[in-house]
């Protein structure tokens, strides 16, 4: 597949693949992208996860047609684009590594070796001359490892950059939303490092770009400003779309039917929409990306052991060590002689910024009655007053 007349994609695509990083569920697979940059001198950009090394060898030798690669770029460290680096090298012994100095210690750390005698170290604003094509180095710590490198070809004005950018989903799975699988991807790895993001983007903005090559994902071309636009909202914890979350965990039913007469008032009073995740049964990376997209998100749960359910208690944890932050919390506590729940909450929300906590909360003694119906209408009015968008009728 060509990028452009000079840039080929050498990546594989992975079928086998149940859970990337040992923790997301990926039902489309996934992609590691790796890409080659054809000129004088022959620039292959990262490497592939190590189950696919004869595969993206033969992608390189068939793409190069019996030319020899005279550096590979390494982006980024992880293990499923830094894993045949040594194959590579041996492969083609004449070539060199090109990364930043921090990526060299990591190969020690990951594969025994620096390549002292083969490697050229990259730093912000560096430049590789490959003789039509400047490869021009940016500097992206902590997007989403300290060592990362983005990589802007200023002659075709395409970006390489690394992981950010990429999506869950192999590239021969047909999918219409990029965004959603992509900010799946981004909360569940890239988020707790908004701000670094913020940086990086920053950079990038005063470049002209006509195509982004992320590590995972498509290529993006046209409306780039549609892609830009999205990271710039989740890497600055912005609200995506208006309207109101509701996560819940329920023991016995009671909670749940709690839930469902809350969800069912909000949409009486016109709230442009409604989610509601069962936590217990729901794709927890799927939850956390839904508490990161809408600005109002009501937590549902019982009390266990004076505190709070375990599921509950783990999604609240996966949001705040992603510095989940700038949105309105409200709360449904449920309890047959001692409620905790929403002390609870409001504690674990303690270090995170700009928490808006609603003034109306619902408490329920084991099973819902007239006053909690009372409570929940009150919640769901003063949660439609806070959407701009909604008017109570």
């Amino acid at each position: 597949m060509k990028i452009t007349n000079d840039i080929a994609y050498v990546g594989v695509n992975d079928h086998e693949l149940d859970l990337f990083e040992g923790q997301y569920i990926v039902p489309n697979g996934m992609a590691y992208n790796s890409y080659v940059i054809l000129d004088e001198k022959i620039a292959v950009m990262d490497s592939v996860e190590r189950s696919f090394t004869k595969e993206w060898l033969g992608n390189i030798s068939e793409a190069l047609e019996g030319r020899k690669p005279d550096y590979l770029v390494v982006q980024h460290m992880e293990p499923d684009h830094s894993a045949n680096i040594v194959s590579f090298l041996d492969t083609y012994p004449e070539a060199k590594v090109v990364s930043s100095s921090k990526s060299f210690t990591m190969m020690k750390n990951f594969y025994g070796n620096e390549f002292e005698d083969r490697r050229i170290v990259v730093a912000e604003n560096d430049t590789l001359n490959l003789g039509k094509h400047v490869l021009r180095f940016i500097a992206a710590p902590m997007v989403h490892w300290p060592e990362v490198i983005f990589t802007y070809d200023e002659t075709d004005k395409v970006i390489f950059t690394a992981d950010a950018f990429g999506k869950f989903g192999a590239l021969d799975v047909e999918e219409d939303d990029w965004a959603c699988e992509a900010r799946r991807y981004y909360f569940g790895i890239v988020g707790k490092y908004g701000m670094q993001v913020q940086k990086v983007l920053e950079k990038v903005s005063g470049l002209k770009v006509e195509a982004i090559c992320p590590l995972h994902g498509p290529v993006l071309k046209g409306n780039l400003e549609y892609y830009l636009g999205l990271y710039n909202t989740w890497s600055s914890y912005g609200v995506e779309t208006e309207g109101i979350l509701i996560n819940f965990t329920s023991v016995y039913g009671n909670t749940r039917k709690a839930v469902n007469l809350l969800a069912d008032k909000l949409l009486d009073y016109g709230c442009p929409k409604v989610v509601v995740n069962d936590l217990a049964r729901s794709d927890i990376a799927e939850c956390v990306e839904d508490a990161f997209r809408y600005g109002k998100m009501v937590l549902a749960t019982t009390t266990y052991n004076g505190e709070i359910f375990p599921f509950m208690r783990n999604f609240i944890n996966e949001l705040t060590e992603r510095g989940y932050r700038n949105r309105t919390i409200a709360t449904i506590e449920n309890g047959s002689w001692a409620p905790m729940a929403t002390k609870t909450i409001r504690k674990m929300f303690e270090g995170s910024k700009e928490i808006v906590f609603a003034e109306n909360n619902v408490t329920i003694l084991s099973s819902v009655n007239e006053v909690n119906e009372e409570q929940i209408d009150a919640l769901a009015r003063e949660l439609c007053v806070l959407s701009s968008e909604t008017v109570i009728r």
